[in-house]
Formats: structure tokens, sequence, C-alpha cells
């Protein structure tokens, strides 16, 4: 008897990965939820951190006596004894805020991170774009003004080079 079996037809081969359909819409999908978290900014930026003063706590143990065989009334020592010592380190006086304005972008956020400041940056620019690189604009306004104390976060709102503020 011979064999009705026929072979099926032979598949196609595979597209790779990156020329998949679903590959892109994944990767736009990706970048549109990536955008929407980096324009929300994650939370509220308003709360400023207060440093405190660091506390050290030393405490000291004393051994018990050795056991002794004790003759009748014999008066009774502490088995420890306990010190506690607490140092507060002098608080370290705030820095002021240096200004900025008129500085490039890039070379204000070394200045204000050198002095110790958390930097939020803004575009004023019209049409709301990004700072993605940050040497090509320059600081038109900050907040808080130069000089303020007992801040920890500093606004800097630039605008392009080519631009006026």
């Amino acid at each position: 008897m011979s064999s009705m079996y026929t072979p099926p037809p032979a598949d196609k081969p595979k597209k790779p990965v990156y020329r998949r359909k679903g590959f892109w819409i994944g990767i736009g999908a990706l970048l549109v939820v990536g955008s929407v978290a980096n324009a929300v900014n994650g939370g509220d930026s308003s709360t400023d951190a207060k440093p405190e003063p660091a506390v050290t706590v030393t405490k000291t143990a004393t051994p018990a006596a050795p056991a002794t065989p004790a003759k009748e009334e014999e008066p009774a020592t502490p088995a420890a004894e306990e010190t506690v010592e607490e140092e507060t380190a002098p608080a370290a006086e705030p820095e002021p805020v240096p200004d900025v304005v008129g500085m490039n972008h890039a070379d204000a956020m070394t200045v204000l991170h050198t002095a110790g400041f958390l930097v939020d940056e803004e575009s004023v620019s019209p049409g709301h774009t990004f700072i993605l690189n940050n040497s090509n604009w320059k600081v038109c306004s900050q907040d808080p003004q130069p000089g303020a104390t007992d801040v920890l976060r500093v606004t800097i709102n630039s605008v392009k080079l080519d631009e006026s503020c």
C-alpha cells in the first residue's frame, strides 16, 4: 500500500524580534509611560529636609565582683554601673544659596551641587520644552533668591541660549 500522507508545507522562517510589529508597539508604550512619569515629576517638591544634630551615646559597664564565700551581713556591691553621655555635634552653619542667574545651566548645576543643594530644573522656554542637553541653556531665575539660608532644594528656571528671559 502506498502512503497517502503528504507532509505539511514548510513554515516561513520567523522574523527577528526587532522586525515584529508587537516589539515596536511595546517600545512605544514604554516610552509614553516614561514620558508621562517624567512630566508628572514624581511628587511634591515643596518639602525641605532639615539636618538634625548627631547624637552619640556611650555606655560603660563594670563587671560584677567575683563570687567569694560571703560572710554574714556583707554589704552588697552594685553589679554594674552605667554611664550615659550625650554629645551633640555643633550644627553646621547653613551655606547661603549662590547667585546663578545668567550662568550657563550646566555650570549653575555644578555650583549648586558642589555647595550641597538639591537642584530642580525647569524650562521657561515657550512650547513646554524639556532640558536634555543642559549646556545649551542659560539660567533666567532661581528660587529661593541668592543668599537665602536653611534651604535644601533650589529651583532654577532656564531658557535656551538663543532665547531671551
